[in-house]
């Protein structure tokens, strides 16, 4: 508890004495902001702010960089938002949540593609491949570096050239190339000082400090550590600082000073904590916890021990990750725990392997081989070259082969035209048999017209008169002669009557054969007239008819099946008059989707349909449902009445 209140103190006191000039530029961009500003200023002011409160307050800088984001996409500045994923992405980074910071990155990256905005590319490049270096992914990270590189040299922007060529120096130096990233740094130095980058400067002394120390050399390596240290004190580089104390405190520790080494890296971890350097946090605790296992202080050793593990997890430091596990292994050695010393050590190899392995380091190479090497340049011309005779040759081939594509396509296409030609003749043959077919069917169907006229005619002429000369005959026979005899008399008038019915089932068949198709409004016709008939006859019954609106008037039957049907009704209304004794005869024509339902119901005796025998009237009616694919159905009770439904299928 003391060690964290005495960490916040240092942090506030260095906070607040590194951060004044950087508090009088957030209080004038605030103003700037109170005085409702255009919309690219407030983008500007927000992205400011976002920066400079970076090494004060993450959640201010967060705050501010969500606001720039924000009102850059409401007021559709592309530029604005760009650079706000940006700035966001590097307090990502800054807080060593790499994951988060490449989302963001990416993000920048897509929309300065679309800008074109080279500069602005290579600054997130370069961004990338740091984020790649940290979490020891050295392929990813070189190969970003060095698309970054291209567009500075191309810019001739020497400050920015020697800035990447320091990254990828130290790529050089995470695969154990020292002498060529000590040559490089030397390289740049050079360049610093020339052109007075003391900040530059600072970092290729510790760079060329630390390839000293790889190579085993301590006086230069020593020599050029205070060096940096002197330039950043004079500079107040802090964040560099931070740095240069924690490998100045390795290069003690390697000199086995171990007490001034614990110093540096209080030093450092100090400095790193106000900077809220995750990383560095997490490096300068596994130090300090090392150094204090040397010192066979292991109280001390486990109090940054299980932080700096738990930081690296945290943050998924691999590079930080092997160095825990290989201090957590020798920390058990010494408390002769075996069980724990194999556990990391198994932990440590595993990593280790997956992070130095022969592809990355082949592939690696690879790549910044065929930059810096202009040989390979020139084979590539000549190889181009080569190729370029070669594909002359091959297009000369492909041009007589050309040639025979496109007459065999000739020769396919006539070929099928001719085929085409056949098939459309085949096609008219096939129509003209069809219309003859047709043609055929139609004289068939005249000549047949023309016989049911002719049997009509001769019905009405002949069987018609014959049956009214009937009964002239007998209404002669009543009215000329004195019949006294009444049951000659009533039977008489019985053959009359029956021939009068005759007649009007006769013309009832003519008017069917008369007509190719019966139409609903023919078929509704004759059932009212034959209901008016039976009206007339039965005074004491009463008759109704209705037809659904639903139903089109202009439906159609054929011949067959509206006289079919028509006799169907005609049945159940006389059955209804002569046997049910009812009172209300209902004739009802109604539609479903695909039927019409003709319903016969009356309100007289009814009767049992298991005890009835059937007899010639509903023998009849069922077989001409049957002949017109029909189905009838009886529905009756005692003294209930009696409904006769005839369903018939019929789109329409």
């Amino acid at each position: 508890m003391k060690r964290k209140l005495l960490s916040l103190t240092f942090l506030l006191v260095v906070s607040f004495c590194s951060s004044q000039d950087n508090t009088k530029i957030i209080d004038s961009l605030k103003k700037i902001i109170a005085n409702k500003p255009s919309d690219s200023l407030k983008i500007k002011a927000y992205g400011d702010l976002c920066w400079y409160y970076r090494s004060i307050s993450s959640d201010s800088a967060f705050k501010y960089g969500a606001l720039a984001l924000k009102i850059s996409k409401e007021t559709h500045s592309k530029v604005g938002e760009a650079q706000a994923y940006n700035d966001i992405g590097i307090l990502h980074y800054d807080l060593a949540n790499y994951n988060e910071a490449l989302k963001f990155y990416d993000a920048s990256l897509k929309i300065r593609n679309t800008l074109n905005d080279t500069l602005g590319l290579a600054a997130l490049y370069n961004k990338i491949g740091l984020v790649h270096q940290n979490t020891f992914k050295l392929d990813s990270a070189i190969f970003y570096a060095t698309k970054a590189l291209k567009i500075y040299e191309s810019k001739n922007n020497t400050r920015y050239v020697s800035y990447i060529k320091s990254n990828i120096a130290n790529i050089y130096r995470g695969l154990k190339q020292y002498k060529k990233a000590l040559d490089t740094h030397l390289e740049i130095a050079e360049v610093n000082k020339s052109t007075n980058d003391n900040l530059g400067l600072t970092r290729s002394y510790n760079n060329i400090a630390n390839a000293y120390l790889h190579l085993k050399d301590t006086v230069q390596s020593e020599v050029y550590y205070l060096k940096s240290i002197d330039i950043a004190k004079t500079n107040n580089y802090t964040k560099e600082l931070a740095t240069l104390y924690n490998n100045y405190g390795g290069l003690l520790r390697d000199m086995q000073d171990y007490n001034k080494s614990v110093n540096y890296n209080i030093k450092a971890l100090k400095l790193r904590e106000a900077l809220k350097d995750n990383y560095g946090i997490t490096s300068s605790t596994l130090r300090l916890a090392g150094l204090y296992i040397d010192l066979k202080n292991f109280k001390k050793a486990e109090n940054y021990l299980y932080p700096g593990l738990d930081l690296a997890e945290k943050y998924n430091l691999n590079e930080l990750k092997i160095d825990a596990y290989d201090k957590m292994a020798i920390y058990y050695t010494y408390r002769k725990n075996p069980d724990s010393v194999m556990h990391y050590r198994n932990l440590f190899k595993i990593l280790n392997d997956s992070i130095y392995n022969t592809r990355i380091t082949k592939e690696v190479a690879e790549i910044q081989e065929k930059y810096n090497t202009a040989q390979k340049e020139k084979e590539i011309q000549t190889q181009r070259a080569k190729i370029a005779e070669k594909e002359l040759k091959l297009n000369r081939k492909n041009t007589q082969i050309g040639g025979l594509v496109v007459l065999t396509l000739v020769l396919f296409v006539l070929g099928y035209l001719l085929y085409n030609q056949q098939k459309l003749k085949n096609r008219q043959l096939q129509k003209e048999n069809e219309l003859k077919q047709a043609l055929s069917k139609i004289e068939t169907h005249n000549k047949l017209q023309e016989q049911r006229l002719r049997i009509s005619r001769d019905l009405h002429d002949n069987i018609g008169a014959q049956l009214t000369f009937i009964i002239s005959s007998i209404e002669n026979l009543q009215y000329g002669f004195n019949i006294t005899n009444d049951k000659l008399k009533h039977k008489l008038t019985d053959i009359s009557t029956f021939t009068k019915e005759t007649i009007y089932e006769l013309r009832d068949t003519i008017w069917a054969m008369n007509k190719n198709q019966i139409t609903l409004d023919d078929l509704q016709a004759r059932v009212s007239n034959f209901i008016d008939k039976a009206n007339a006859s039965a005074v004491s019954i009463n008759f109704n008819i209705n037809v659904a609106e639903s139903l089109s008037r202009h439906l159609v039957f054929s011949s067959v099946k509206g006289m079919n049907i028509y006799r169907i009704i005609q049945e159940a209304v006389n059955n209804a008059i002569k046997h049910a004794k009812a009172s209300n005869i209902n004739v009802q024509i109604e539609n479903t989707k695909h039927t019409i339902i003709f319903k016969i119901k009356d309100d007289g005796n009814g009767f049992e349909i298991n005890n009835i025998e059937e007899g010639n009237g509903l023998t009849n009616m069922k077989k001409r449902a049957a002949d017109i694919e029909a189905e009838i159905t009886y529905l009756s009770k005692k003294e209930k009445g009696t409904e006769i439904i005839l369903t018939l299928k019929h789109d329409y």
